[in-house]
């Protein structure tokens, strides 16, 4: 499967370390003050690889 890469800006093949598996690391964000909406931000967006 190749998956368009935002880094190099070019079409790459996607090869996973473990077979039919797929992990996915989303940092949280770093709260330090009051709570607002951006910090949700988080939890709704990030890479999404659709077959």
């Amino acid at each position: 499967m190749d998956i368009y890469s935002t880094l190099t800006r070019s079409k790459e093949n996607f090869e996973t370390i473990n077979k039919n598996r797929v992990n996915l690391f989303v940092c949280g964000p770093t709260v330090y003050d009051d709570a607002h909406i951006g910090h949700g931000r988080t939890y709704i967006s990030f890479d999404t690889i659709k077959l």
